[in-house]
C-alpha cells in the first residue's frame, strides 16, 4: 500500500516557476512508476509526466515539454514536477499518482494504469 500527499501548488504570474512534490508513505515507492496528471474544470484529467521506479526514464506530454521536469528521490520516498515557463493554460488541479509496484522499470501514461492518487494541489497561473 502506497499514500500520496502532494503539495507545492499555488498562484503564480505567466512566466514564472513552481516545484511540486509529493510525498509517499510505504516502503515500495522505490518499485512504484509515478507520474503527475492534472485536471482543469470542466475537463478531463490529463497526463502530464511520468517516471519510472529508477529514474532513468521519463515522458512528457506534448504540451510541457521543454518546460517541466519530473524527477524522484527514492531515499526520501518523494516525486517532484518541476514546472518552468507557466503558461495560464497550466491552471489545474494537479494529481500525483504511483502505479502498482513492478519489477519492470517503466513509465506509464494513462490513468487507470495506476493505483493510488494524492489528493491533488492547485496551479493557478495569471496573465
Amino acid at each position: 500500500q502506497v499514500q500520496l500527499v502532494d503539495s507545492g501548488g499555488g498562484l503564480v504570474q505567466a512566466g514564472g516557476s513552481l516545484r511540486l512534490s509529493c510525498a509517499a508513505s510505504g516502503r515500495l515507492f522505490s518499485a512504484t512508476a509515478m507520474a503527475w496528471f492534472r485536471q482543469a474544470p470542466g475537463k478531463e484529467r490529463d497526463f502530464v509526466a511520468a517516471i519510472s521506479w529508477s529514474g532513468r526514464s521519463t515522458y512528457y506530454a506534448d504540451s510541457v515539454k521543454g518546460r517541466f521536469t519530473i524527477s524522484r528521490d527514492n531515499a526520501k520516498n518523494t516525486a517532484y514536477l518541476q514546472m518552468n515557463s507557466l503558461k495560464p493554460e497550466d491552471t489545474a488541479i494537479y494529481y500525483c499518482a504511483g502505479a502498482p509496484p513492478a519489477s519492470s522499470d517503466r513509465y506509464y501514461y494513462r490513468t487507470d494504469d495506476y493505483r493510488y492518487w494524492g489528493q491533488g494541489t492547485q496551479v493557478t497561473v495569471s496573465s
